[in-house]
């Protein structure tokens, strides 16, 4: 009995140390145990809300990546601003990696910054606009939906982006328009078919599964090794 009385003792200090206030037995003698009568507080709904012992769940609300639910608050709030902030991060990430880990550095910080600034500037708004002009003109998750966006993204959009890739980094280096024309000449077939070897795969599980919302996240997901490719061909000399 005294060994009883002591574990009984025991576990009043340790639930009071939880903030858990025992519940004290109203009848005598021995009664069912709390799981066969169901009145056990592990049956109770909305148990989370009782107990201290648990998470809150309007604070662990957002999963299991910190920060989730906050950007896709700020993603529904302002989608253009975070898909731009996105972006810079995709580029740089992109073109750092490149500079330390191809080129073997030193780190060239005014190619890094305006290969992050592209992404910032161009890619994630432009992103933002035509995904969703896509989306909009071929709605539907089949199977002619997503080829159709899959080639629409490839055949057409693909030599635009390249294009005012390959002009916008002309401009930055002070390059004359003929020098530009034949850096464009010379390197967007290159480059369009460095895509065609990577992103007809990733956008058909983009436009299959992805969400309108969520397409520039993931795309800077998978380009940030695609970027590395595009920071290489991009500053070499035309």
């Amino acid at each position: 009995m005294k060994l009883f009385g002591a574990v009984i003792v025991s576990s009043c200090l340790a639930a009071q140390a939880f903030g858990v206030t025992p519940v004290v037995s109203q009848t005598k003698g021995l009664g069912k145990p709390a799981l066969v009568t169901g009145k056990s507080p592990l049956r109770q709904k909305n148990v989370a809300e009782m107990s201290p012992l648990f998470r809150d769940p309007t604070v662990t609300r957002g999963g299991a990546i910190p920060g989730l639910q906050a950007y896709s608050e700020a993603l529904d709030k302002k989608p253009i601003t975070m898909k731009a902030l996105t972006s810079l991060v995709g580029w740089l990430l992109g073109d750092l990696l490149a500079q330390v880990f191809i080129a073997g550095g030193p780190i060239d910080y005014k190619r890094l910054a305006t290969l992050s600034f592209f992404g910032f500037i161009y890619h994630g708004p432009s992103g933002h606009y035509f995904y969703n002009w896509l989306d909009d003109k071929i709605p539907g998750t089949d199977a002619v939906p997503v080829f159709s966006k899959v080639a629409i993204d490839q055949i057409i959009w693909c030599p635009i982006f390249m294009s005012v890739f390959f002009t916008y980094l002309g401009l930055v280096n002070g390059d004359s328009f003929a020098t530009i024309g034949n850096k464009i000449k010379n390197d967007l077939f290159t480059a369009c078919q460095g895509s065609w070897k990577v992103w007809p795969m990733v956008h058909l599980i983009n436009f299959k599964f992805v969400s309108n919302k969520w397409r520039i996240p993931y795309i800077n997901a998978v380009q940030i090794a695609f970027n590395m490719f595009l920071s290489l061909l991009g500053t070499k000399k035309a």
